[in-house]
Parts: structure tokens; C-alpha cells; sequence
């Protein structure tokens, strides 16, 4: 299974890029999942006063909500999964886009940056950023760093498959 990771700043557009990009990946052929990583405390799947959260604030450990078409398990932990905790939780699929971990080591991110604040792209201090999805326009001085068209979403999809392949490849090749 291929994992990419979207980072950036709060607000800066990867939710939406994420949104664009699983249609893309999909007309190819792929199944896609995603992990979102949430800075809510008490994430809820389900609206205020419902019974999937009257079941969770009641102290059920798991609440599993379904429908005739989904399903949705919110599990309670004391301590925090990891996302190769979490990540062994979907069923196998061709790529699996993450959101919400800004350092994650073992998988390729792209960061999103549209330059419309005064922060520099998290890319500027982390080099284990593969890439920046970026408006086409926008002057960044990152040498090096592979860039595509933030608005271009088959161009994402194209450097998406290109990093998890360089990924996979390099787990496989024995030392």
C-alpha cells in the first residue's frame, strides 16, 4: 500500500487539494483511503446529542455507527495511536492520502503553500518534505525541492505516484 502525506499550515488549502486529488488518483484506475489527524480532543462522527455520541460520552471504548452504505468506528484509547497503528486499521488499498501529521519520517509529504501569510513553508526547515504543491505564480526560493501546480490536480497525481514509487522502491532494495 502507498502512503503520501499532505502537510502545511492550518488554513492553507490541503484539505481541498485532497479533495482534488482522490478523483484524480480514482481516474486512474486506484483505490484510494485517507488518515486525517484531528487536534480535537473529542472528534465526533456524529452530530451533538445524537446516540453514537450520547453511546461515547456514556464511556463505551468503541461506538461503531453504520448505515446500509458505511460504516464508522470511533475508538477511545488512553494513549495516542501512531499512524502505523492506524494505518493497519483500512483495508487494503492502492494509496492512502495522510493529513494532519506534519513529521512524518517513514512516508513522502507534500506540503501545500499558497504564500498568502507571512509564514515560510515548513519545507524551508524540513528536508524530509519531498515537495510543494504551490500556485503556479508564486516566487518561492527553495532549491532543490520539486515543486508542481497547486491547482493542477492530475500534475499532483502524476508526483504523488512518482514519490510513493520511489518510496516502495527504496524499502525494497536490501542493503
Amino acid at each position: 500500500m502507498r502512503v503520501l502525506a499532505i502537510v502545511g499550515h492550518h488554513n492553507s488549502g490541503k484539505t481541498s487539494l485532497i479533495e482534488r486529488l482522490i478523483p484524480a488518483l480514482r481516474a486512474r484506475g486506484l483505490s484510494v483511503s485517507t488518515l486525517k489527524h484531528t487536534h480535537h480532543k473529542n472528534p465526533s462522527v456524529d452530530s451533538i446529542g445524537k446516540d453514537s455520541q450520547r453511546h461515547a460520552l456514556a464511556g463505551a471504548d468503541e461506538v461503531l455507527l453504520a448505515s446500509d452504505e458505511s460504516w464508522t468506528l470511533l475508538r477511545h484509547s488512553r494513549t495516542p495511536a501512531s499512524p502505523v497503528q492506524l494505518l493497519s486499521e483500512l483495508r487494503a488499498v492502492d494509496i492512502v492520502l495522510i493529513e494532519g501529521y506534519k513529521a512524518l519520517a517513514h512516508w513522502p509529504r507534500i506540503e501545500v503553500y499558497r504564500g498568502l501569510t507571512a509564514e515560510a513553508p515548513l519545507a524551508a526547515a524540513d528536508g524530509g518534505i519531498a515537495a510543494v504543491a504551490c500556485p503556479a505564480d508564486l516566487d518561492i526560493k527553495l532549491p532543490g525541492l520539486r515543486r508542481v501546480d497547486l491547482d493542477d490536480a492530475a500534475a499532483v497525481a502524476t508526483l504523488a505516484l512518482e514519490l510513493t514509487n520511489e518510496a516502495t522502491s527504496r524499502h525494497l532494495k536490501t542493503p
